[in-house]
């Protein structure tokens, strides 16, 4: 298709950022990790190799993820404990603070909730920033690896990508049947995970992580949480994924809980206040 005579005028329009966030609730990062100097260890879960498994916090706990044997990504899901309808929204998080998360920012819940799950605490990879490709770690941009596109792409029938691994997880740790949960498993936050859009097409592309074993991302759990966690079959992501090609490790994840009395004046957020009534 001709260009209009006005092309390079409409493309030189300024943008304008569609969510400028500075009104938004700030986390108190400085009762955070003061309260963090005071936790104890109070549990842990090792997530095989192209496998996942749930975790659970109470409101007021941190939890780590961790690379321990080998550069390795994860693919999480976060629910509200009492409440599977509360989960994790991964673009109302994207639209709120960017492609990629890091210390200070959060993870946001579903509508007509929409209020903080998780704040990030700590994150040992936030010197990476965005580098050359634009590619940068822990993304919310990716929707998780899973066999429906992959059946789609190769007629493949692989069942250990991340949307199946959660999938499972999530059954044995509530008792639904692999049908129940499947609906329940939701876009992810990709810890670890390397990522951007070329600049040519647009597309979606993953490069290898720069995690390394010692490397993690804490968090503050602001509701009481249930977790799932998939050590994705892609590994560093460095080549592909929905396969058992690569080389993948385990992860960690480790649940702190601080001393009595370290979060006084702090308390769960409440669910959003838009009324509800949608203009009726």
């Amino acid at each position: 298709m001709q260009e209009p005579t006005d092309a390079a005028a409409r493309r030189a329009v300024k943008p304008v950022i569609c969510y400028p966030n500075d009104t938004l609730p700030a986390p108190d990062m400085a009762l955070y990790a003061s309260a963090r100097q005071t936790a104890r260890k109070v549990g842990e879960v090792q997530v095989a190799p192209r496998d996942a498994a749930c975790f659970r916090m109470a409101a007021g706990q941190f939890f780590r993820i961790s690379s321990v044997e080998g550069p390795q990504v994860g693919d999480l899901n976060l629910w509200n404990a009492n409440d599977l309808s509360e989960r994790f929204y991964s673009g109302k998080s994207r639209a709120l603070h960017g492609t990629h998360l890091s210390m200070g920012e959060r993870m946001w819940s579903s509508f007509p909730y929409l209020r903080p799950m998780a704040t990030i605490t700590d994150d040992t990879l936030g010197w990476y920033g965005i580098d050359e490709f634009g590619g940068s770690v822990h993304d919310v941009i990716g929707t998780r690896c899973d066999p429906y596109t992959g059946n789609l792409l190769s007629g493949a029938q692989y069942h250990h990508c991340c949307h199946s691994n959660l999938t499972r997880a999530l059954a044995d740790e509530t008792g639904m049947t692999l049908t129940e949960a499947e609906p329940h498993v939701h876009d992810v936050l990709n810890v670890f995970m390397c990522t951007g859009f070329t600049r040519d097409t647009g597309q979606y592309f993953m490069k290898a992580s720069p995690v390394r074993p010692g490397d993690y991302l804490e968090f503050f759990a602001e509701i009481d949480l249930l977790g799932a966690l998939s050590a994705c079959p892609g590994g560093d992501c460095s080549s592909e994924h929905s396969s058992d090609a690569a080389a993948c490790y385990p992860l960690l994840v480790e649940i702190f809980a601080p001393a009595d009395g370290a979060l006084t004046g702090w308390q769960s957020p409440p669910v959003n206040g838009y009324d509800r009534s949608h203009g009726r």
